[in-house]
């Protein structure tokens, strides 16, 4: 076994897996495991390579500081690179990125500009935009420019391709990838095209994403589109994407896609992030289309350890409306997190207030059921802790059956919406009991995101 002395050579040579837990129709369906690049995703082969190009070039010098527009992945790679070789690193994110990435930049000393996700490019706040006036005003700064650089596909074209020709034996049929910059489709289907043009290039696309019509119709409009998927679907064509080179293309939604990797990690035990479901929903649909045999390669394209707050949280995928789940036309219908099916963070009357503190901060909730043998005997918030704490700090040593309010409001599962919305404005959570079950709570925000949803 080889002693490697850089963390940089452990990336790309990513391992390639048979999938069985989708009808693919007449088709095969491989994934390649770009996951297993140390920084988590197949944009660490273009971090390393984009920066390496600029140190040869002499656009990034000793002590120079790199600036990238990125919705996480690409940021991850660069400032992975950046960290081991020195450089200073600027990322601006577009701000529906998920905490964990965000963290995981910061861990490795990058400095985060969030920005907008909802403005389109042109608008000062759009990331990319916003990226070249911090170069403009950044002395010594490079921009990687993921989304014009050719280094981007060239990468993809001299390393990727070749694995995979080389893993199947040069037996394959077509390959389904994203758009984020598209510098993965690009470049590998320069290379197939050398090898065997028959290979089919295939985009697999969010729905409100421009990449897909671009692809099937040869035309396209921006209708201001969105979608939860990170890292793939785009409101332009990047000028590294070369529409030309692509065969076909698959739509996907939000829900196939997080639904998706659900199934990869309860029947594969692989950990995908979002745009891992796009890619593989999108290949299940296209193998599905197919009349005869065909061996198939898509990718875990990066890691889900950076998603488990989203898309491997049922609250989260509960209040974005990405669950299978039979409403029962009453109130019980906007309890995100369930008491009666045991998904509600809780404490026992015995339970100090230095527990209940610690399990409001590491859940983000802001009250707390107090349950003794699964009956509900009272509620301790954030205030009666702050009060309590305030004047002694001893208590949080005391059991909160002292401190939680045991007079409690009960709202039926039955009312109207108006009645919930009247017990909420008077500054209560509204206390959900199904005849003498406790179903669960519904704050302000439970109700707001049940508005929101009629929009959807």
């Amino acid at each position: 076994m080889t002693i490697h002395t850089s963390l940089l050579t452990l990336i790309g040579n990513t391992p390639m897996l048979q999938l069985k837990a989708f009808d693919t129709g007449p088709c095969e369906l491989f994934v390649k495991l770009e996951a297993h690049n140390p920084g988590g995703s197949i944009k660490d082969r273009v971090g390393l390579a984009i920066i390496e190009a600029a140190e040869k070039s002499g656009e990034l010098k000793p002590g120079g500081t790199i600036v990238e527009a990125t919705a996480g992945n690409t940021g991850i790679g660069l400032a992975l690179v950046a960290a081991i070789k020195g450089y200073k690193i600027i990322l601006v994110i577009p701000d529906k990125m998920s905490r964990e990435k965000i963290l995981h930049l910061e861990g490795l000393g990058a400095q985060i500009v969030l920005t907008r996700s909802d403005v389109p490019e042109g608008h000062p706040d759009y990331y990319q935009d916003l990226a070249r006036t911090i170069v403009a005003t950044t002395p010594g700064s490079f921009l990687a420019n993921q989304f014009s650089n050719p280094v981007n596909p060239m990468i993809h074209r001299t390393t990727t391709g070749p694995e995979i020709w080389d893993q199947m034996e040069g037996n394959l049929d077509a390959v389904v990838a994203g758009v984020g910059s598209g510098g993965t489709l690009t470049g590998m289907a320069e290379f197939f095209r050398e090898k065997d043009p028959s290979i089919k290039m295939v985009a697999a696309d969010p729905e409100g994403s421009i990449v897909a019509d671009a692809v099937t119709k040869g035309s396209f409009c921006y209708e201001g589109g969105s979608w939860l998927v990170e890292g793939v679907g785009e409101d332009f064509i990047p000028d590294v994407f070369n529409v030309d080179l692509i065969h076909d293309a698959v739509t996907v939604s939000d829900k196939e896609a997080f639904q998706t990797l659900q199934t990869l990690v309860s029947v594969e035990g692989i950990l995908g992030g979002s745009s891992t479901g796009t890619l593989v929903a999108g290949a299940v649909k296209w193998c599905q289309q197919q009349t005869s045999h065909k061996r198939v390669v898509t990718f875990i394209c990066d890691t889900g350890n950076k998603y488990l707050s989203k898309a491997f949280n049922k609250a989260w995928l509960y209040d974005n409306n990405l669950l299978e789940v039979s409403g029962l036309g009453d109130l019980t219908d906007m309890i995100s997190r369930r008491a009666d099916r045991g998904e509600m963070v809780s404490i026992a009357p015995t339970d100090t207030l230095m527990t209940a503190y610690k399990r409001m901060r590491a859940s983000d909730i802001s009250q707390l059921p107090v349950l003794e043998n699964n009956a509900l005997v009272g509620v301790l918030d954030e205030e009666d802790i702050l009060f309590s704490v305030s004047q002694n700090q001893q208590a949080f040593t005391l059991p909160a059956a002292e401190f939680m309010t045991s007079e409690l409001d009960i709202v039926s599962a039955q009312a109207t919406e108006p009645e919930l919305a009247q017990v909420l404005q008077e500054g209560k959570v509204a206390i959900i009991y199904d005849n003498d079950v406790f179903m669960g709570f519904i704050t302000k925000v439970d109700l707001i995101n049940h508005y929101r949803t009629q929009l959807d």
